[in-house]
């Protein structure tokens, strides 16, 4: 007699035989459920970002830059700079080529600031080391400083759409630029929520602006967050920025308010509630100490170092004093060293120089590509002609590199003309954006053609490389440093050893065409020379020069690396090499 299966004896309840298979079809069938109800939801969020769009009637109240600098403390300090440096020109400069010294500079002048602080960035990112200048802002406005805070919109989501709540906060206004409608969890929704408006997504604002009492600002590469002041567990970005006084600050001002009052400039309150921001809140319960994106609690460290609001250029025997910009201590620690509070911002080096402003009008941002290239007077442009002029030498930091035809054109007549060209950008390995490095691998065998020189930024650095300027460090001759990762973030053009360029710009058709930039000129042999003296030491020691042997690309090692030359593109995998020259012909210039 055959036996019944076990489903099919119909028992009481708790009388029921146990079935492990059933109770495994239950399991798969409540994945399957789960599954289905996850995708269902995604779908739903989707199509509800989607349906989102920007409200029509915002209001945008129009406000401006500090009338009278010069009756604020730093504004009468950089007049009398000025008086005694016996000068005519109206702008004084300072680089800031280390990361201590870039965090330092600007929470000195967030102490120091009197009536106002404008801030202009493309990312702002919600970590620790952005906590502490948070609390300096807060601080700031609680003494009355009236602080507008303009943001592009694209990192806003996730964990970083916690700095919105700064919008909320009194004395303080945060506007989103270009925003893209729907929800705000996270960074990939909401690009594929916007797939039906691709142009929006592409087109950001890049600019770098910070700016005290309408006085003394701050311009170049950096974003705000730990990866850019050198306290990230991981990949720090290489930067450089410049400290601009005078005039210089002021037309920064006046680019400032013409992005902060264009019609694509939206408050955060027109788009989101305090509520609906601290909903998006993670989780941090759970986190461990030394995770990607949790860096060491520094601030403690940093308790004793501190300043009244209107003693930043004054003596302070607490705040770390820079005497130059030399990063051998910066690189050397084998643990990821305490950021200052503040700093002497009188013992840098100050050049008064003639300068000019490049910047791009908001409306690029709304404009059509091609009619951008038509026009020629973006910021890019500006520094394109200003590279044709070069009579014996140009000296490039771009960490996105895409010359396209005419940039091209422009290498092969300064050649011709016997200008020396050498450009320093990153390697596939360092590259936080390895399409990027699509766009520049179809060009670099015609540059090296033509004679241009090109280094490319080692990923691996000994020590805690955070800064250009230490030959030593980077070559590996100062021991127990151990090593971290690299990646190379300046805008930089030196032209014949005495103009000097610094910004946010990449020297790429996306800098020229999408997103708009800006950048200071400065016309000094003494500055140029200094950042020269930055630049290349990390040339030498922290990057591979490639060149042309037998008609094959080899990548020359570093000078006192011990690292071998190689045939393919240093310190990557086969499968990412492969990624690269799959996608090279798919991909055009202007989108990389």
């Amino acid at each position: 007699m055959s036996s019944l299966p076990v489903a099919a004896i119909n028992l009481p309840g708790s009388l029921k035989a146990f079935d492990p298979f059933d109770r495994l079809s239950a399991a798969v069938r409540h994945r399957h459920i789960s599954r289905s109800v996850h995708w269902l939801f995604l779908i739903s969020v989707l199509w509800l970002s989607a349906c989102a769009s920007l409200p029509d009637q915002v209001d945008r109240p129009v406000s401006t830059a500090l009338a009278n600098p010069t009756q604020t403390r730093l504004g009468s300090v950089i007049a009398d700079r000025a008086k005694k440096a016996g000068t005519r020109n109206d702008s004084g400069f300072a680089l800031v080529g280390n990361a201590e010294l870039a965090f330092s500079s600007r929470m000195t002048l967030i102490k120091a600031a009197e009536k106002t602080l404008d801030l202009q960035y493309y990312a702002i990112f919600s970590d620790k080391t952005t906590d502490r200048l948070f609390d300096a802002l807060r601080d700031a406005a609680a003494r009355g400083v009236r602080i507008r805070i303009l943001l592009d919109d694209f990192n806003t989501s996730g964990k970083n759409a916690q700095v919105l709540k700064l919008a909320f906060e009194k004395n303080m206004e945060l506007r989103l630029f270009n925003p893209l409608p729907g929800g705000r969890s996270s960074l990939v929704l909401r690009i594929i929520a916007n797939l039906d408006d691709v142009d929006r997504i592409q087109r950001r604002m890049h600019n770098k602006i910070f700016v005290a009492d309408n006085a003394l600002a701050i311009t170049g590469g950096r974003n705000l967050g730990e990866t850019y002041f050198g306290q990230s567990p991981g990949t720090n970005f290489v930067d450089i920025d410049v400290l601009a006084a005078g005039r210089i600050a002021r037309d920064l001002s006046r680019s400032f308010d013409a992005y902060w009052n264009n019609p694509l400039a939206y408050p955060v309150q027109s788009l989101m509630t305090a509520q609906e921001i601290e909903a998006l809140k993670p989780a941090l319960a759970n986190s461990k100490p030394g995770e990607p994106g949790e860096p060491a609690d520094v601030a403690a460290a940093n308790n004793a170092v501190g300043i009244a609001a209107a003693e930043s250029l004054l003596p302070m025997p607490q705040a770390t004093a820079p005497t130059s910009n030399d990063s051998t201590a910066d690189n050397a620690a084998s643990t990821i060293a305490p950021l200052p509070d503040s700093t002497d911002l009188r013992l840098l080096k100050w050049t008064w120089a003639p300068s000019t402003l490049l910047v791009d009008k908001p409306g690029k941002i709304a404009a059509d590509a091609d009619s951008t290239e038509a026009a020629e007077d973006t910021t890019v442009d500006g520094l394109l002609q200003l590279m044709a002029q070069a009579k014996t030498s140009l000296l490039i930091v771009s960490p996105y590199f895409v010359p396209g035809e005419r940039t091209m054109g422009q290498f092969a007549d300064l050649r011709r003309r016997g200008v020396r060209v050498r450009v320093l950008t990153n390697s596939l390995a360092s590259n936080d954006a390895p399409a990027a490095h699509v766009g520049y691998a179809r060009y670099r065998k015609a540059l090296l053609e033509m004679g241009v020189e090109l280094y490319e930024m080692r990923a691996e650095q000994e020590g805690t490389f955070r800064s250009f300027g230490s030959a030593a460090i980077s070559s590996g001759s100062v021991g127990g440093g151990g090593s971290s990762r690299a990646s190379l973030h300046s805008k930089v053009v030196v032209v014949d050893d005495r103009l000097l360029v610094v910004g946010s710009m990449n020297l790429d058709l996306r800098s020229q065409l999408q997103n708009s930039e800006v950048a200071v000129a400065i016309r000094s042999r003494a500055i140029s020379a200094e950042a020269s003296r930055l630049i290349e030491p990390t040339m030498a020691t922290g990057a591979y020069r490639v060149e042309l042997e037998n008609d094959h690309l080899v990548w020359r090692a570093p000078q006192g690396s011990n690292l071998k030359d190689s045939a393919t593109e240093p310190d990557t995998s086969a499968m990412l090499r492969l990624a690269v020259k799959l996608l090279g012909p798919f991909a055009p210039d202007e989108m990389l």
